[in-house]
């Protein structure tokens, strides 16, 4: 109970810790720190990344101005037994006074492991440390498998993440039966391809998978694209963008994921993604280095928020490699596979260079089921400390 004698401070002073996890950064919390009524947490994290913002820099808080640094992640202890932390995220909106947890953060869930580690809710093993993590968004198991020495998460080494300009330590990713979630099955409509008619758009051809978030595919060609586009011309087409979403509220209702177009993009702008594929070809990266198409398997953008994502998202990834691996998908007509069991890798093309991720598909009675996907991040604390919100 606080002091009523005691001077009232002008600001709430909340721990925090700031940490990049893959090609994202986000303000970790634990969630005891926060407010229990999510009504007045929301309010709380919204102020302490400065959204919203009308002029669209979060000047005024900790958030990064884009959809990859408007992010916060809560941590607590979990009471699964087959689990040791429960990892809620945020995806924050830059303008509007919006959170939305209908999804997970692939990238982030990088830094879980460590976070966790450091703050005492898992205890280190030196060499690598295993950190079961239970995503409370979507429900799914992740496993994190954590470099360690001397009782502390590694962060120098030799791995390289395009997107990320210096090497770190890797930490690999299990995500468990990623496919599917409560609110829609692996193939939400039963289809690995299907028309949709979009109104101002048209008929496309659409892949919609549910794996790691919900996700929608689309063929770059479709979209006038060649899928080499960097950031500066996806989102300078105000036109396009405005396209770009109507397809993916459209395919939102489609999934089972929103009553309305116009609901989702509202009050759903993470979830579904959407992304364009194209086949391997030669192109240049955000930094003008060449990348052959003898490095990737395809080419794929995604938006994060509204507007394409500077690199790829991570749970993106995964949805893109489950749909790889599934027959009849738009991605797997780009990448044709025999077939087999194992892990099906997949090397993806994106604006900042090459991601690999790696999924298996298995067949189930119903169709198909994604028994696990794979990846490896790099992660590092940033800055620790308290984050201060008027209050």
């Amino acid at each position: 109970m606080s002091d009523p004698t005691r001077p009232r401070r002008a600001q709430r002073r909340v721990p925090a810790v700031w940490m990049r996890g893959g090609t994202s950064k986000g303000v970790f919390f634990h969630a005891a720190d926060l407010p229990a009524d999510a009504a007045e947490r929301d309010a709380l994290l919204l102020r302490a990344l400065g959204s919203p913002d009308p002029y669209g820099q979060q000047i005024d808080g900790l958030g990064g101005a884009t959809s990859s640094t408007s992010k916060v992640v809560l941590i607590a202890p979990s009471e699964r037994p087959d689990c040791d932390v429960d990892y809620h995220f945020g995806h924050v909106s830059i303008t509007d006074p919006v959170i939305d947890y209908s999804g997970n953060c692939g990238n982030l869930t990088a830094a879980v492991g460590p976070f966790a580690i450091e703050e005492g809710l898992v205890h280190a093993q030196e060499g690598m440390t295993e950190v079961r993590i239970w995503q409370a968004n979507i429900g799914k198991r992740i496993i994190a498998r954590v470099p360690v020495r001397d009782g502390e998460p590694v962060v120098d080494g030799d791995f390289r993440l395009d997107g990320v300009p210096w090497p770190g330590a890797a930490v690999e990713l299990s995500f468990l039966d990623p496919g599917g979630s409560a609110e829609a099955p692996l193939l939400p409509t039963g289809r690995a391809c299907e028309q949709i008619e979009v109104p101002g758009v048209g008929v496309l051809a659409v892949s919609l998978i549910n794996a790691g978030n919900p996700t929608v595919f689309v063929r770059a060609a479709d979209l006038g694209l060649d899928g080499r586009a960097q950031r500066a011309t996806i989102d300078g087409d105000p036109a396009l963008l405005d396209r770009l979403e109507r397809i993916r509220a459209h395919c939102a209702v489609r999934m089972g994921l929103g009553e309305t177009p116009e609901a989702v993009s509202r009050a759903r702008p993470a979830t579904p993604k959407l992304a364009w594929v194209a086949p391997a070809a030669d192109y240049r990266d955000s930094t003008g280095a060449s990348v052959p198409a003898t490095r990737c398997d395809l080419l794929a953008r995604i938006l994060s928020m509204g507007r394409l994502h500077h690199a790829f998202t991570g749970t993106g990834a995964v949805a893109l490699a489950v749909a790889a691996a599934l027959p009849g998908t738009l991605v797997n007509a780009l990448t044709p596979w025999p077939g087999g069991h194992g892990v099906r890798h997949v090397r993806i093309g994106h604006p900042a260079g090459v991601l690999e991720v790696g999924a298996e598909v298995v067949p189930a009675d119903a169709g198909w089921t994604a028994h696990r996907a794979i990846m490896r991040r790099s992660a590092r604390r940033l800055m620790e400390g308290r984050v201060l919100v008027p209050w």
